[in-house]
């Protein structure tokens, strides 16, 4: 399967995090952190998305380097986009974003 990157229009979404941002592991068991392509390490917030008729989701984000948020900052992915994966019968959306800002910063379209 061929990744193509779906990009997410975050505009009309209230973002929280829900748990700051820790290393990516790619084996839990020997504890092998996850890199890019690049050799950095990549982490995984996880981020409470809410949209305009109050349905919620927790969604994992991948971003590299560590972003400076707490749980509980509102915030807004940059150039988030989602990743379809499928491993045998199972299949999902992967998601990474550039960078985040605060909630409060002025949004223009070339920021997102």
């Amino acid at each position: 399967m061929r990744t193509i990157p779906i990009p997410v229009d975050v505009t009309k979404l209230h973002i929280t995090c829900a748990k700051a941002a820790k290393p990516r592991l790619v084996n839990k068991d020997t504890g092998e952190i996850k890199r890019d392509k690049d050799g950095n390490t990549m982490y995984e917030v996880t981020l409470l998305i809410e949209d305009d008729f109050n349905r919620m989701e927790l969604v994992k984000v991948s971003i590299t380097p560590e972003p400076p948020i707490s749980a509980g900052d509102e915030v807004i992915p940059v150039g988030l986009v989602g990743y379809v994966w499928q491993q045998g019968d199972r299949w999902g959306i992967s998601y990474r974003a550039q960078s985040f800002v605060p909630a409060g910063a002025t949004r223009t379209g070339a920021d997102l």
